[in-house]
Formats: C-alpha cells, sequence, structure tokens
C-alpha cells in the first residue's frame, strides 16, 4: 500500500470541503424547498437570475483560484516571505472585485429579468431578488476569496465551519422572513411574509454575518501574518495571481454566460420547464459534493507539488484524485437515478414539475463519473496555474455544444427538456475529454 500516505493527505484535506459542500447543499435544498412551497412561480423567479449569481460568485472564486495557486507554490518551495505576500493581495482582491461587482450587479437589476426572457408573472420578484442579493457582493466575495487563501495553506476547516454557521442564519431567518405569522403545532410564529424578497433578504444577512468573520480569520491566521505586517500591494506579485486569475474569471464567465443564455433559452419554453430545470440544477449539486471536496485538495496538493519541481508527483497526485473521486461519483449517479422522484418532491408538490425534473435527474445521473473527472483536472489545472487552455475549451464546448445544441433542440427540432440537458451533458463530456487529453499529453511540463 505504497500509495496510502498519500490517501490519507489527500481525505485530510478534502474531508472538510466536502462535508461544507454536503452541507450548503442541504441548506440550498431547505432553502429552494421552503421558495418552492410559495409555487412554481417563486421557483422559477428565483431560478431566473440564479444563472447569473452563479456568474458573480465564480468569477470571486476565479480570483481567488490565482490567490491560492500562487500561495500553494510558494508553500512547497518554502518561500515564507513571498507566501505572506501573495496573501495580503486577497484584501485589494476582494475589495476591488466585490465593489465592483456589487454596483454593476444593482444598477442591472430592474432590467435583468426582462432580459433572460422572464415570464411577466415573475418579473417583479426575480428583479427584487437578484437587487437585495447583490447589494452585499463584497461580503460574499470575502467569504469566497478569502476561503481560497486559507486552504492555499492547508486551512480546510476553517471555511468550513463559517460555511456552517453561515447556513443555519440562513435558514433561521428564512423561517421568520418568508411567510406569514402562522400557528405551528399550537405555537404562533411571527412571519414577515416578505416571499422571495424575504428569501433574498436572509441569504444576503447570512453573507454579512460570513464575510466579516471569514476576514477576522483571515487576518489572524499565523502564516500570513496579518496582525503584524499589515496589508501591502505588490504590484509583481499581484500581477503573477492576475495572470492565473484572470483566464479562470474569462473561463467562468463564458461557462456562466454560457449558463445565463441557456436559463434563458430554457425560460422560453414556460414557467413549468424553468422551474423543473430550476429545481434540478440544485438538486443535482448533492451529487457533486465528492468531486469540489477533492477539487480543493488537488489544486492544494498540485501547486505545493509545482512548488516542488516535481512532476512524478503532479501525475500521481491528480491520478489518485481522479481515481477515487470517480469511483464516489459511480456511487453518487446510482443515488441520483434511484431518487430522482424523490428529490424533486421534496421541493415542489407541482406534479408536472416533478416529471419533467425526474427526467432529466435520471438522463444528468449517467455522466456523473465523467464530470467527477472533469471537476479534479480543473483543480489540477488551477493548482499549476496553466489556466488559458481551459478558457478556449469552455468556449468550445459551452457555446458550441450547449448553447448551439439547445438552440437547434427548442427552434427547430421543438423538442422538450429532456433533449436540452442531453446537449448539456454532451458539454461536460467532451470539456472532460479536452482537458485529459491535454494533462496526459504533457502540455503543461514548462510550468514546474
Amino acid at each position: 500500500m505504497k500509495y496510502l500516505p498519500k490517501i490519507k493527505e489527500i481525505c485530510f484535506l478534502a474531508w472538510p470541503a466536502i462535508v461544507q459542500e454536503a452541507l450548503s447543499v442541504v441548506v440550498a435544498y431547505i432553502d429552494t424547498a421552503m421558495v418552492g412551497m410559495l409555487g412554481a412561480n417563486a421557483s422559477a423567479a428565483v431560478g431566473l437570475t440564479g444563472s447569473v449569481n452563479w456568474l458573480t460568485s465564480s468569477i470571486a472564486v476565479a480570483f481567488g483560484v490565482g490567490i491560492l495557486s500562487v500561495c500553494a507554490k510558494v508553500d512547497g518551495a518554502k518561500d515564507n516571505d513571498k507566501l505572506q505576500i501573495a496573501g495580503q493581495q486577497s484584501f485589494f482582491v476582494v475589495i476591488g472585485i466585490g465593489l465592483f461587482i456589487s454596483i454593476v450587479c444593482v444598477l442591472i437589476s430592474p432590467y435583468l429579468p426582462i432580459w433572460l426572457n422572464g415570464d411577466d408573472a415573475i418579473i417583479h420578484d426575480a428583479s427584487m431578488y437578484f437587487l437585495i442579493t447583490s447589494m452585499t457582493f463584497l461580503f460574499r466575495s470575502s467569504v469566497l476569496i478569502f476561503s481560497s487563501t486559507l486552504r492555499s495553506v492547508k486551512d480546510m476547516t476553517t471555511p468550513m465551519m463559517i460555511n456552517i454557521y453561515m447556513n443555519i442564519v440562513n435558514i433561521v431567518l428564512n423561517f421568520f422572513l418568508i411567510y406569514p405569522s402562522r400557528e405551528i403545532y399550537g405555537i404562533y410564529v411571527i412571519g414577515a411574509n416578505l416571499g422571495v424578497s424575504g428569501a433574498a433578504i436572509a441569504t444576503s444577512i447570512s453573507y454579512v454575518f460570513g464575510g466579516i468573520w471569514m476576514f477576522v480569520r483571515y487576518l489572524r491566521n499565523q502564516r500570513f501574518n496579518l496582525i503584524h505586517t499589515g496589508f501591502h500591494f505588490n504590484a509583481k506579485v499581484f500581477k503573477e495571481c492576475m495572470s492565473i486569475s484572470i483566464p479562470v474569471a474569462m473561463e467562468r464567465s463564458v461557462i456562466c454566460f454560457g449558463h445565463v443564455t441557456f436559463s434563458s433559452m430554457i425560460a422560453t419554453m414556460g414557467v413549468v420547464p424553468l422551474a423543473a430545470h430550476t429545481i434540478a440544477i440544485q438538486a443535482e449539486q448533492a451529487f457533486y459534493c465528492p468531486g469540489y471536496g477533492f477539487q480543493s485538495a488537488a489544486a492544494t496538493l498540485v501547486g505545493n507539488a509545482v512548488g516542488e519541481k516535481d512532476i512524478s508527483k503532479v501525475k500521481q497526485t491528480t491520478y489518485l484524485i481522479c481515481a477515487m473521486t470517480s469511483g464516489l461519483m459511480v456511487i453518487a449517479g446510482i443515488l441520483l437515478f434511484i431518487n430522482a422522484a424523490s428529490l424533486m418532491s421534496f421541493f415542489t408538490p407541482d406534479q408536472e414539475v416533478i416529471s419533467m425534473g425526474t427526467t432529466v435527474l435520471r438522463i444528468v445521473s449517467v455522466s456523473e463519473p465523467i464530470y467527477g473527472i472533469l471537476v479534479i483536472l480543473e483543480g489540477t489545472f488551477n493548482g499549476m496555474g496553466d489556466t488559458k487552455a481551459p478558457f478556449i475549451f469552455s468556449c468550445i464546448t459551452m457555446w458550441g455544444v450547449r448553447i448551439f445544441g439547445t438552440y437547434i433542440v427548442i427552434h427547430i427540432l421543438h423538442l422538450g427538456l429532456a433533449q436540452v440537458w442531453v446537449m448539456m451533458v454532451c458539454d461536460n463530456v467532451l470539456r472532460c475529454i479536452l482537458l485529459l487529453q491535454r494533462f496526459l499529453r504533457e502540455k503543461w511540463k514548462y510550468l514546474v
């Protein structure tokens, strides 16, 4: 068992991220179900702008990737002075990205649901949800970027714990803000009856809470020594971080703009298909948890190996994590196929939405192992700083396969949501093949 020590190290780094992902998904399930109790229109209103919220969060995550990659490399090279300097750049990234995206999103919030082909019945709620959640994006950036910074020095537990408490805050506030005052088991419970806006307020408050706490823990981390050194902008190191972050941000933007376009095309099919799509996307997230948990470990360990200039360690780490993840994702895919109808029923009582969502979840379940490998390869390339090729691959598959294919399915062949999801699966499979081919050909060796 020569790989046993490596497996233990991988699991040690991955388990907090897996727990964080799993608990976040559980809370998202509850969140979606609580909104879903208001009806299909409420689910569709939240889901309509959900892809844009995903886009903005992904951009913040992308800038966190640049910080993580540089910090992990210099940590592997045992350059503690540069590690502190790189860690300091996170503060400037959070302020810049957080304020810029927040301002842009607030300005476009009245128009976004219209641009996304939203039904007249959901435009107001969709606009209010996006406006409220956008106002606190600075704090969301704090959570996402400082989480990556802490993970770069193998502090996986702090982001996990903060996210757990954020989720608890979100659920409790949902309970009081979404619904009207009512009796539960004979106990009178006060409610604000704010509906979709109540869900948005709860989410925003949880991000303010989490963002402040994450900053405090980042400030106190001994590896960065920020209390004693303070914050100093370093143009050279900042540029190094941005050289990795910008291609990742462009890749995430391409993917997320694709999701926005994808959702807006589905919106033209009506409220029921959009609600089924939105809920199915939410339901599927639970089965990604192993992949995204191990992705964090892959990015950190590969970054360390690059810093150590050890090519064999890069390959061994990637192959091992891919094997572990794909095995878990096979099990996840089987469970998703079997429980698809029950999952949809948890989120909504609408039988038409349940039936449509069950079909698409069973379609995507067969591709879970491939998606798991895709996620790990993304983490590997992010950790080593090879981010330009994945951006190109994302452009090709998202727009050439998913969007173009969906246009043909909806507007030329006049087919349904199931065929649209087949295009989504084809996008993921092709992107996995392209990334795997690049890794096997070792085009990345120049970085080591």
